[in-house]
Parts: C-alpha cells; sequence; structure tokens
C-alpha cells in the first residue's frame, strides 16, 4: 500500500495573508509544514501542491517536491485531487500546511484505518476532538460531526448536532478536524462530481463525499493542532518552537 502526504498551500488567506511564507523560527511556515511531515516517516512520499509560484520555489530551492496547480479550486480535495490524477498511490494523506507540529500519532491512527480494512469498505478516514465548551460547541467555525455505533460519520454540520432536547441523556459533542485520509479513487470521484446542495448550504466540502456514497471513518485524538491562522498564532507557534 502506497501511503503519501499532500500539503495543499494556497498563497493568500483571508484572515492572514501570506501566512505560510512567514518566518517560522528561521524558515517559512510551509517548509516547517514539509520537513515535519517528511520526519514522521509514515509516508512513501511528501508533496506541497500550491497555486504560489513563491512558495513551489521555496520547496524546490530546500529539496522538496512541489507541484504547481494549474486551476483556480474551492477546496483542499479538489487541489489534492488535481495533483495527484497522474501520481501512483492508494492512500493519500491531505495534511494542513498551516500546522507545523505534525500531530504524527493521530496521522498514524488514520493510516491504521485502511490498514485493517480489508474489505476496503471505507473510502475516508478523518479526525474528531471532543468539545465541551458552550461557545465552541455553538460556534459556526467549528465543524461538528455525529457518527454511528461504528463511529462512521452521520452528518456533518456547523449548527450543533446533536440537539439536546433531553437533558437527562448526556451527549458529546465533537468537532471535525480537517485531516484526511483518502483512498485516491475516493479523492478523484470527488473532484469528477459538481458541489452537492448540501455541502453548498453548509460550506463542509465531507458532506460531498457523503452524498455520492462515500464512508467516512472518523478517529477521535485529544490533540488539539498547533495551527496557524492570525499574526497572534505565529506568535504562539514561535515560542512553542523554543520548548
Amino acid at each position: 500500500m502506497k501511503i503519501i502526504a499532500m500539503i495543499p498551500a494556497r498563497y493568500s488567506a483571508s484572515r492572514f495573508p501570506g501566512k505560510l511564507m512567514k518566518d517560522l523560527g528561521g524558515k517559512p511556515v510551509i517548509l516547517r509544514t514539509y520537513e515535519a511531515a517528511l520526519h514522521t516517516n509514515l509516508f512513501d512520499d511528501v508533496y506541497i501542491v500550491t497555486d504560489s509560484d513563491i512558495i513551489f520555489k521555496t520547496i524546490e530551492k530546500a529539496g522538496g517536491k512541489a507541484i504547481k496547480s494549474t486551476k483556480e479550486h474551492e477546496c483542499g480535495s479538489d487541489r489534492i485531487a488535481e495533483a495527484v490524477e497522474n501520481i501512483e498511490a492508494d492512500i493519500v494523506i491531505n495534511v494542513q500546511g498551516d500546522e507545523p507540529f505534525i500531530d504524527a500519532i493521530s496521522l498514524s491512527k488514520l493510516i491504521d484505518v485502511f490498514k485493517k480494512d480489508d474489505k476496503k469498505e471505507i473510502d475516508l478516514a478523518s479526525l474528531k476532538v471532543q468539545i465541551t465548551n458552550k461557545e465552541d460547541i455553538e460556534n459556526p467555525n467549528n465543524v461538528k460531526v455525529i457518527t454511528d455505533v461504528d463511529n462512521l460519520a452521520i452528518y456533518f454540520s456547523r449548527s450543533v448536532i446533536p440537539y439536546h432536547r433531553d437533558k437527562d441523556v448526556a451527549v458529546k459533542y465533537y468537532k471535525h478536524k480537517g485531516v484526511y485520509a483518502f483512498r485516491k479513487q475516493a479523492l478523484i470521484d470527488f473532484y469528477n462530481t459538481p458541489m452537492t446542495p448540501l455541502e453548498a448550504a453548509e460550506k463542509i466540502e465531507a458532506i460531498r463525499y457523503q452524498e455520492i456514497g462515500k464512508k467516512i471513518k472518523m478517529v477521535e485524538t485529544d490533540v488539539e493542532a498547533v495551527g496557524i491562522d492570525t499574526p497572534e498564532d505565529l506568535e504562539k507557534a514561535i515560542q512553542f518552537l523554543k520548548l
């Protein structure tokens, strides 16, 4: 089973433009992420997929592998699918470009889903983390996920799911972390399908996979990634690197 990591890397970002090229301890954020992915020793190959000449040249200059997107894309899955179409791989892991402190344990758990899936019934694996703070649960920026008894995703939503009508029943809430492991074919099928109605309403790409019949196995983690979405996050990452 050939397993590769794809790191989508857009230069523009609404909240923090150019964040992937910001300095983090002497190297750009995106290079830190690329090197961290390599150092996990989980992947047969690691690629940056980018729309940016600056990012492309930075990775190539450092001896890394970069692929230039030729089309505009709405989401990371589309960008990765275009890149992997002609690359030999069985499993493709989507690593977030703005998370340079990679959680190798969680990524290893995602890979294990496919190693144990002898019947090849699972199309994707992804991460969820329990949230208990009322503000986090009600925040539409946090995508929530509910699963069945086998931890297969039932639905993703920006709304509060499940609705806690009976207060005598204990309910757990889980946030979806946007880290995916795909079978290559599931990724290609996604790419070749137009945006679906519920996906368009919620603006959650995982829903398209569900709407076209793909099975998504959710893996629980208790690790909250150190992501870089704002200049303040970058300062925190700089301090974290010094520890």
